[in-house]
């Protein structure tokens, strides 16, 4: 079967953007196929800086004949219906036929369409897709781009554009929609590298084309460039006793910078090198995409660097290496004058500065939000077992390299400079890796901090924002999150989960909403040992802007129930579904994360297996058998059943197993034994069993059923009582 080539060659595409760009490209020929019913074999997408590439193989070489019989109206229904049917079927009234049911006499319309050649589909969607492509962003080019009638858009101008189904061109064109009647034709022609190959040629096939590319020094598949560029770094790190410093985001953000790879080391002058390794490597990385290099012994940062050049050159890369090293001299010139500037001030003398900086206009000051930190960071070690002094004079310090001249041209260092400078005035170690560490995590990947005076600092900040803004309603709205709430609480809940704290977050949320009410919260923090002056003046917190809180309650059930959803979504992608959350939150309001967690995990492993499945029907049977029995006689049947008037075996068997199986399940709930509660609900599963297969429970005597409808409200209450299972849906 024919096989579908399509190519879409223009300046530059930002590196982000291709290998999205790519993928959008082939579904919008994949479903508009898969729509249209024309079957194919394997698609794949291929992206460089100035090229978009799809191929899709064994694809159908017309739409099948379309033949289908669609019912109409009754006959005898209004002439205006019988017409709106005729053309929505596209036939005439005279061609209708009339079909005998058991429900009466219908028109049916016999629809015949002949399928259209797939060349024709293809013109159509590649129209669609130069008119209407989902680029982030785009612009329009050439020399009437300035005038309104330009309306096609782009990323960047497009040159040539190849549209190839089985060998033959696919006949289309697109005007432009401007006055100076330019615009854009498929062909089969193509040109490679901007240097290294300009010469146009004509390519017949996929395999035609990829082979010529390369040939011309363009390599088509940016996970190829990237195996190539890696390669090639490790081997000539290697040659110098040196190891690549792994950077997977910096090493896709490289492949689509160029479309034949050539790494190359560089030097960094030994100068340069008594500054922090994560600020040359910020600067190398932000502005220039060069690779760090690192001893494989030390692991320090080692005076190399990896540049990754976009042709082969003549001297073998050496002028290409040395106009590197002069362009990261000038930026590393700057980088080390602002570390050098920095070092003549301590980090406690820059926390003043911190008050004429705004966080928020309704939350006051980033000097304002450090004090909350300090008093909420307090309480907490207080609760987890951290050292309440350390926690509170690393709150202190922690913002303070904010009003540094390093972190105001490399943002992405904060925290990691906070450490520097508190190890260069001497500060407990402690302490200054929380600086460090009290930003983390910020992502599902970022490593979280385990000693807990870093973690309690780490919280008390999250939990001030989200506190913070929940207070002022800026809450999270559908896609929206401009405060990056959804990642705070997200870290929080890999704190507590990560570390197993048990920390009570209900009350923590009190805390933090009694620093925002109040204009003194140096009493929150009472009994600390502290190092410096500053932190014993924590009453000057004043929010003028910060009027009209909402109640105590609704904000901290509000904020619950946040981390319960963003709960959700981190024990997702552990493969815990939502709905034994739901179940397990169902018996009451739960602000301990991890005992929740191991109570969730618990429960899943009981419905893993065949004794949970099947109570888990037992228990939906049970349900609905007093659901039913409940709404018809107007009753609520409750427990305990009349042993007594057992009159089976397995209802005996029943209610004994219960009698055994309960006291054991609760004993364990109340020491937070989750696994041995669900072993002891497991108990239940054969007698339960037993008693749906043998007994009658709507008996003939009236209070024989009765008390069987309280022998089933038990097996509703006991489970009811460990999880609402009512919740847990499949």
């Amino acid at each position: 079967m024919p096989e579908l080539l399509i190519e879409i060659r223009s300046e530059e595409i930002p590196a982000r953007m291709q290998v999205k760009a790519a993928d959008d490209l082939k579904r919008i020929f994949t479903d508009g196929f898969a729509a249209l019913g024309l079957k194919f074999g394997a698609a794949r997408a291929y992206s460089t800086p100035r090229r978009l590439a799809v191929v899709i193989e064994d694809l159908d070489a017309a739409q099948a004949d379309l033949r289908e019989e669609r019912r109409g109206p009754r006959v005898g229904a209004p002439e205006a219906a019988i017409a709106g049917f005729c053309t929505s079927a596209g036939v005439a009234r005279e061609a209708l036929q009339v079909q005998e049911t058991p429900k009466g006499s219908f028109y049916i319309a016999q629809i015949e369409r002949r399928g259209r050649p797939t060349t024709e589909v293809i013109a159509e969607l590649l129209t669609g897709a130069l008119w209407n492509f989902p680029w982030p962003k785009s612009m329009r080019w050439g020399a009437e781009a300035a005038g309104p009638s330009s309306k096609l858009t782009w990323v960047r101008p497009i040159h040539t554009v190849i549209a190839l189904f089985g060998g033959d061109v696919v006949p289309f064109s697109l005007a432009r929609n401007d006055d100076t009647g330019h615009g854009i034709t498929a062909g089969n022609v193509t040109a490679g590298h901007r240097f290294m190959g300009r010469e146009s040629f004509e390519v017949v096939g996929f395999a035609d084309y990829q082979a010529k590319l390369r040939a011309a020094y363009v390599i088509i598949d940016p996970e190829e460039r990237k195996k190539i560029i890696w390669a090639d770094a490790e081997k000539i790190a290697a040659q110098a006793g040196l190891e690549v410093t792994p950077d997977p985001a910096l090493l896709d953000e490289v492949a689509g910078l160029v479309e034949w790879p050539v790494p190359l080391m560089g030097r960094i002058d030994d100068a340069f090198m008594t500054v922090p390794a994560e600020v040359l490597t910020s600067t190398m990385r932000a502005n220039q995409k060069y690779f760090a290099l690192r001893d494989p012994v030390t692991g320090k940062m080692a005076p190399r660097f990896l540049t990754v050049a976009n042709l082969l050159a003549k001297d073998g890369g050496a002028a290409i290496a040395a106009g590197n090293e002069r362009v990261l001299r000038a930026r590393l010139s700057d980088a080390k004058f602002f570390w050098d500037q920095d070092l003549k001030s301590t980090l406690e003398s820059r926390v003043a500065k911190l008050d004429s900086i705004v966080f928020h206009a309704k939350l006051g000051t980033v000097g304002e939000k450090v004090k909350r930190i300090g008093a909420l960071a307090v309480q907490i070690a207080g609760v987890i077992g951290a050292d309440p002094a350390k926690a509170a004079r690393a709150a202190l310090l922690a913002k303070a390299d904010l009003v540094s001249d390093v972190v105001g041209e490399f943002p992405e260092v904060q925290g990691i400079m906070g450490r520097y400078y508190a190890q260069k005035d001497g500060e407990d170690a402690v302490v200054a890796e929380a600086i460090a560490d009290h930003w983390k995590p910020q992502g599902p990947s970022d490593k979280c901090p385990s000693d807990l005076v870093a973690v309690a600092v780490a919280l008390a900040d999250k939990i001030d924002t989200l506190t913070g803004f929940f207070a002022i309603d800026e809450k999270p709205t559908g896609s929206k999150d401009p405060f990056a709430l959804r990642r705070a609480a997200l870290g929080v809940i890999r704190l507590i989960i990560e570390n197993g704290l048990r920390l009570p977050l209900t009350s923590v949320f009190e805390k933090g909403y009694e620093a925002l009410n109040s204009r003194a919260v140096s009493g929150m923090i009472e009994g600390a040992i502290v190092k410096s002056e500053l932190l014993n003046n924590l009453g000057t917190v004043t929010h003028t802007s910060l009027t009209h809180l909402p109640p105590l309650s609704d904000l901290v059930s509000n904020i619950l129930a946040f981390f319960h959803d963003r709960l959700k979504v981190s024990l997702k992608d552990q493969g815990v579904a939502h709905d034994l959350i739901n179940a397990v939150l169902g018996t009451g309001a739960e602000d301990d994360l991890t005992r929740l967690v191991r109570k969730v995990s618990a429960l899943k492993s009981l419905l893993d297996t065949d004794d949970g499945r099947n109570l888990l029907a037992a228990y939906r049977r049970a349900s609905n058998i007093l659901r039913i029995e409940e709404k018809k006689d107007g009753a609520r049947y409750q427990g305990p059943a009349d042993r007594s008037l057992f009159a089976a075996d397995e209802e005996r068997l029943l209610g004994a197993r219960l009698d055994e199986a309960m006291p054991l399940a609760l004993a364990a709930l109340r020491k937070e034994g989750f696994a041995e509660c669900m072993q002891a609900l497991a108990l239940l599963r054969n007698p339960v069993d037993a008693f749906f297969e043998k007994v009658t429970v709507n008996a003939d005597d009236a209070a024989l059923r009765v008390n069987r409808l309280k022998l089933l409200a038990e097996i509703r209450g006991a489970l009811d009582g460990i999880a609402d299972f009512s919740r847990i849906e499949g």
